[in-house]
């Protein structure tokens, strides 16, 4: 179950009129690509994708669960938005309500296991080894945990465990962490167990209905067992335009740890039926990701390129993103910066700034 209705209004106008996981990255990917393909690369083929913010855009694209090799004849990618019950109509309320509200879903299913993921994160995992964890461990909840810096550890979900990695105590945002695990908010529940907890958890008015702060606490205080899988490798959070600035500029390290070449693990997506790339004669280009349909006549330093960009003569894209249909004219100079998808920087314009990152909206005024 993917958890994909997040608003993302940290990333500005990128998220005014679709889902945060919608949201381009790597010069080919939207968000979502990722949680998907990890499960279709763990063999997962029932999977529930909970939308809610601006989700029809996100609705459609992930509708097509071919696309992820996750659509055979009792498989599938389920959209699952917020529907009209006898009760009537409402939002998703938290994360664990909006799981919740979708347990007649699982229920079709009966499964033993539910894998519980945000659709707003970079990173590749097998989640088949942290089911096996699981079961070795016979837990009632498996959380996946990074080690972040101290000063990160204040963002997340905090993981206090004992000296055999099961959870003692779980602090939400704490001002002053005790240890730097960190919840990626990926969970594994069996399924009984977890089933009994949300129908207890939906009337109580004084919950605010989410995983961290109701749920796991719950099960903390029944004496469930709890455990900490610890993830070692890339994991990003996108959630403000620094990050996805520079999750993308990772792409472009030589010692790049999500390692996009590894043919035993794609991350798959839609293909866009466009025209090849084509680098002109005068071009110049120095470590970049170029997607096709790109034609590129100036200069390029240290960027991504989304499809079907034109670069033309004498214009430079330094340390940038450039989403799809982006046209940089004539002498234009594009530096430190996120540009939206469709905008066209003028002929001879400089912008960006060498201090800080800047998204330049269809919203921006570009001189």
């Amino acid at each position: 179950m993917i958890l994909a209705g997040g608003r993302g209004t940290r990333l500005l106008d990128l998220t005014s009129k679709v889902a945060k996981p919608a949201v381009y990255y790597g010069g080919k990917y939207r968000i979502i690509d990722f949680p998907l393909s990890n499960c279709a690369n763990s063999n997962i083929g029932v999977v529930g994708v909970l939308t809610q913010y601006e989700s029809v855009l996100l609705n459609a694209y992930t509708a097509q669960g071919s696309r992820w090799g996750i659509d055979g004849r009792d498989n599938g990618v389920f959209v699952l938005p917020p529907r009209e019950k006898n009760e009537g109509f409402g939002k998703y309320r938290g994360t664990a309500d909006a799981i919740y509200q979708n347990i007649d879903f699982m229920d079709m299913y009966d499964p033993e296991y539910v894998l519980i993921l945000s659709g707003d994160h970079i990173y590749k995992m097998n989640y088949d080894k942290m089911l096996d964890f699981h079961k070795q461990q016979n837990a009632d909840v498996t959380i996946a945990g990074l080690e972040v810096t101290w000063e990160e550890a204040k963002r997340f979900g905090i993981m206090n465990t004992n000296e055999k990695d099961e959870i003692v105590e779980f602090e939400e945002k704490p001002a002053h962490p005790k240890n730097n695990l960190a919840s990626m908010g990926i969970y594994i529940f069996s399924y009984k167990a977890l089933r009994k907890a949300l129908i207890a958890d939906a009337p109580d008015d004084k919950s605010d209905h989410d995983f961290g702060k109701n749920i796991i606490p719950t099960f903390l205080n029944e004496g469930k067992k709890i455990v900490a899988y610890r993830f070692k490798g890339y994991w990003k959070d996108v959630g403000t335009i620094d990050s996805l600035w520079q999750a993308n500029m990772d792409l472009l390290d030589e010692n790049d740890l999500l390692n996009m070449e590894d043919d035993s693990w794609k991350i798959y997506t839609e293909d866009v039926p466009t025209t090849p790339q084509f680098i002109g004669k005068k071009a110049r280009i120095k470590r970049a990701y170029i997607n096709q349909g790109c034609v590129v006549n100036g200069t390029i330093e240290n960027s991504v390129l989304f499809r079907d960009c034109r670069i033309h003569k004498n214009a430079k894209v330094i340390d940038s993103v450039l989403m799809p249909e982006v046209v940089v004219e004539e002498g234009a100079v594009v530096r430190n910066c996120i540009v939206a998808e469709g905008l066209v920087i003028p002929a001879g314009a400089s912008i960006g700034n060498k201090d800080k990152i800047e998204l330049i909206s269809k919203k921006a005024q570009v001189k």
